[in-house]
């Protein structure tokens, strides 16, 4: 049933329908926008600024005795619907709530070494009870007939391999006092997708990393939301090779954030047909070997001032900030509808100032 005129969609019901849009028909639709600018003269691409910004994930602030507690009452919670399923699957486990919420407080407030190490302790003893109370449980409904309980058993047995990985990371990090990469690290068992992204020497933020470029338009050109923490010198090569795949040629200026800045991304760029390339930061590269003269420098540098902008807008205007869809492709989706719905109203102010 449609909507008539005078009738408008609740926020709830307009943001599950946004939701229910693949990433990759927002991209579909992102190029269709740029290739519209591109046909009434707003961008040309020319010219272009990039830089990567982070935009948090929907969690809380990770820690090895909260990721324990998440653990063991998702697992206890499961055990619980499955047993209102089929009774007799209470006398399998039992509830260890109450026990592992108090170790978790323990553990936040205590000042000593050896009592935070006691408690966890006895917080990965409950972690491996309810694992193996779970395990057994789902032995008993292997190929159970009910649709619900077959569901909470899927479901169940996708949780378990992540408590496992929460308790190989406390051990190693608690226990035996070793620094575990970040790549190896689950930070999150909702969204076990986020990355651990640190800027500078300690900002640290829990999300994905986001490189944008953008045009004298004002318009994002293109966005990635990327994988892990890649450094943002491994990212300019693709970022000018996918605008040239957008519009058909390299642009003839960029200008990207310092940590873009290498002699060898000097040289990509100029074998791709950029004419002058400058960054925010010199990072012992001359003027000479980037652009024309020290006067396109300025210029360029000034330019790329402009993608803040942008993306300051993105965060406080478009709520780009932090996502509050759950799964990684809606977090794709996500940023993708912002940076789309951004697009629309740079572009529908350009048509009006054109009329």
């Amino acid at each position: 049933m449609g909507l008539g005129l005078e009738e408008r969609p609740s926020f709830q019901t307009l943001q599950a329908n946004v939701k229910r849009i693949r990433p990759q028909t927002w991209e579909a639709i992102h190029r269709v926008l740029i290739g519209r600018a591109r046909a009434e003269g707003i961008e040309r691409g020319y010219r272009i600024r990039g830089d990567t910004t982070v935009v948090e994930g929907h969690i809380h602030e990770p820690s090895d005795s909260a990721l324990l507690w998440d653990c063991i009452r998702v697992v206890t919670r499961l055990l619980g619907r499955m047993a209102e399923q089929r009774p007799s699957l209470r006398k399998r486990f039992r509830d260890h709530t109450r026990r592992a919420k108090r170790r978790a407080y323990e553990i936040k407030f205590a000042e000593r070494r050896k009592d935070r190490h006691r408690g966890y302790r006895d917080l990965m003893q409950v972690a491996e009870t309810v694992r193996d109370h779970a395990l057994g449980v789902l032995e008993l409904v292997e190929g159970a007939a009910p649709i619900e309980l077959r569901t909470l058993a899927l479901e169940l047995r996708e949780t378990l391999p992540l408590l496992d990985r929460v308790l190989g990371q406390s051990r190693r990090r608690v226990l035996e006092g070793e620094s575990v990469p970040a790549a190896e690290k689950i930070v999150s068992i909702f969204e076990p997708h986020t990355d651990i992204v640190v800027k500078g020497q300690r900002d640290v933020s829990y999300g994905h990393k986001v490189c944008l470029s953008g045009g004298r338009s004002s318009l994002v050109l293109d966005c990635v939301i990327e994988a892990g923490n890649p450094p943002d010198s491994l990212l300019l090569e693709r970022t000018l090779e996918r605008h040239i795949a957008l519009f058909g040629q390299a642009p003839r200026q960029a200008c990207f954030d310092g940590g873009f800045a290498s002699k060898a991304n000097v040289d990509r760029a100029k074998a791709l047909g950029v004419d002058d390339i400058a960054f925010h930061r010199k990072r012992g590269i001359t003027i000479a070997e980037m652009v024309r003269s020290a006067w396109v420098f300025r210029r360029l540098r000034d330019f790329r001032s402009g993608i803040e902008g942008v993306i300051s807008t993105l965060k406080r205007a478009f709520q780009m900030d932090r996502c509050t869809w759950r799964g990684l492709e809606s977090f794709k989706s996500y940023v993708w509808s912002c940076v789309t719905s951004f697009n629309m109203i740079v572009l529908a102010r350009h048509r009006l100032a054109q009329t």
